[in-house]
């Protein structure tokens, strides 16, 4: 039963980096149970790192020995997987944006499916639910706003809103602007008084 073990392996070296593997995808070759034991084995080997419950990925090695892959290629390995949207924090997105200097600690990710906590080496990935209204506009520059308007909050929305209507490009800026019907009402009233003092 040697076999099994090497094929998970290969099937997974052959990944790119932060490609993830679930216990699933070999149930053509052996019952849960042996596909299971397989890939316990190989993470007590060292040649898997089970990220989250019943997900795995390789870990990268170079001269200095291995290492988890890095977060941003396991979050977005795992929502290609799933069919989930996941996009970086509201706090990044603000980061990013410009909106603040702060840079968030702990690396947190946004998705549309369920909340969960990837373990990576010795750090930690928060993947946290988020309403619909906060994804709807996408990974872009529009998208990024919305998150980075949601982080920054009410008390801060007019002075945002301003940097980012002379930072986005204008086709991003209309897109922001159009999209008011399927944000919170604060933001949206924000946003339109921005648009008309434009």
């Amino acid at each position: 039963m040697t076999m099994l073990p090497e094929s998970i392996l290969l099937h997974a070296q052959s990944l790119p980096e932060g490609g993830v593997v679930s216990p699933k995808e070999f149930l053509h070759l052996g019952s849960r149970a042996a596909i299971d034991q397989a890939l316990s084995r190989l993470t007590k080997e060292g040649k898997l790192l089970r990220v989250a419950r019943g997900t795995y990925v390789t870990p990268v090695s170079n001269r200095f020995g291995t290492r988890a892959p890095a977060p941003e290629k396991v979050v977005h390995a795992l929502a290609a997987q799933s069919g989930e949207v996941v996009t970086p924090h509201g706090a990044n997105a603000a980061n990013a944006l410009g909106l603040t200097q702060q840079v968030p600690i702990r690396e947190v990710y946004l998705t549309s499916g369920r909340t969960r906590t990837l373990k990576l080496g010795r750090s930690e990935v928060m993947v946290k639910h988020a309403p619909r209204w906060m994804l709807a506009l996408g990974a872009g520059p529009a998208g990024a706003a919305v998150r980075a308007l949601a982080w920054m909050g009410p008390a801060h929305v007019g002075e945002s809103l301003a940097a980012l209507r002379r930072t986005l490009p204008p086709a991003e800026w209309r897109t922001l602007t159009s999209a008011r019907a399927a944000l919170p009402s604060w933001m949206a009233r924000a946003i339109g008084e921005e648009a008309l003092r434009g």
